[in-house]
């Protein structure tokens, strides 16, 4: 790990940070008046460099009780601070030799200092001694995944589901729009959002995370990364990256959210694949778990399973915004039909596509972190390809 000793790193300290901007509006658009607005919105870091000593200490040694979460390449303890403050500490695992993970995590430290929301999880600090470390605020109610699908817990209700849903659309339309940086996540999904004691979302794992700039339109990127059943079809074909990447994604996660099931079923068949053409054909209660009954708002199911339609579109095109999507969540006005309505010749490729073909690709290798979960809730595997 010979390059985290350079001096970008520390530098990363020296960087002002973006401050909350929940009061900005969520279908503004980028211009020169509110750039300029947006310099009041800075402060100083908050976050610092944590002595091995600290983080060693506060986990009890990274005991094996404190661990949280284990992925591909890193593992995550729950420690608690002299101050009596709770955190999660993100560490390298000793055994993982592949350059490019490292750089991976880096990136993570990098990207993780220039974003400030309360729908995106809040880095305090790293350390970059016997290894590379982040620590984050420690998230008590574990990850969306954990929860959703712990067969020995109750089913989530309506109203935390729909609550996950906008604050998650939240998150990710800060990353795009309003992030001093333009921040393409590339692995949103259910086990990547981190929920708060009050239920409250928070994106996580910014280890695929791509900046890019403002006059790119989009980037290509190989080798292709991700999990099997959130990959974008331009993503998957050609390793075209942009927001309608993210937004494709999070039409899977709010699939998820809705109908209970996971992103990939135990016959590897898609949900999206599955929730299609229902969707299309306006059933939008065919796709909701039946472990809540009738116990839903129906508005806001219409509004998301619609939602979740639009991310899904085969062409990028033909997908919304994440502003667009806050406006079909949101928005007390009657959706206008028409608005999302594609020509003839683009709904017969959505069909002729139906994503089989990307199914059937499945032997890729993709690269799978799991973030971390609460001690109490039960395991959730990303199936990894």
């Amino acid at each position: 790990m010979r390059y985290i000793r350079t001096g970008s790193l520390k530098r990363l300290f020296s960087l002002k940070r973006r401050s909350f901007d929940e009061e900005l509006p969520f279908s503004a658009e980028p211009n020169e008046a509110s750039t300029n607005s947006k310099i009041d919105f800075f402060q100083k870091p908050t976050w610092k460099c944590f002595s091995y000593e600290e983080i060693f200490a506060s986990t009890n040694g990274f005991s094996s009780e404190n661990m949280v979460g284990k992925g591909g390449f890193a593992e995550v303890y729950k420690g608690i601070l002299e101050n009596g403050q709770t955190i999660a500490v993100k560490r390298l695992t000793k055994s993982t030799n592949d350059e490019r993970k490292e750089k991976e995590f880096l990136s993570e430290i990098g990207t993780l200092g220039h974003v400030s929301h309360p729908n995106v999880t809040s880095l305090l600090g790293c350390c970059i001694d016997n290894g590379l470390y982040l620590i984050f605020q420690f998230s008590s109610k574990g990850t969306v995944a954990s929860l959703l699908h712990d067969e020995k817990m109750a089913a989530m209700d309506w109203k935390t589901r729909y609550k996950i849903a906008v604050g998650s659309a939240k998150g990710l339309h800060y990353l795009h729009k309003n992030c001093p940086r333009r921040i393409i996540h590339r692995d949103i999904k259910s086990s990547n959002i981190l929920l708060t004691a009050d239920f409250e979302p928070q994106i996580s794992d910014f280890g695929l995370a791509k900046w890019l700039p403002s006059q790119w339109s989009h980037h290509s990127i190989a080798p292709i990364e991700g999990t099997f059943g959130h990959l974008a079809p331009e993503y998957f074909m050609h390793g075209v990256v942009d927001e309608k990447t993210d937004v494709f994604a999070f039409g899977v996660f709010l699939l998820e959210l809705i109908s209970g099931k996971k992103p990939v079923d135990s016959s590897h068949q898609s949900l999206h694949s599955w929730a299609k053409p229902i969707l299309n054909r306006g059933n939008a209660k065919e796709v909701i778990d039946p472990r809540i009954k009738e116990d839903y708002n129906l508005t806001q199911l219409i509004r998301l399973a619609f939602a979740a339609s639009l991310c899904i579109r085969a062409s990028p095109i033909w997908r919304p915004t994440m502003s667009e999507i806050l406006e079909v969540i949101l928005l007390e006005e009657e959706i206008n039909m028409e608005k999302w309505s594609m020509p003839d010749e683009d709904e017969d490729q959505e069909e002729f596509w139906g994503f089989e073909d990307l199914e059937c690709e499945c032997d890729s290798s993709f690269s799978t972190e799991s973030s971390y979960k609460s001690k109490t809730s039960s395991s959730t595997r990303v199936i990894d390809m």
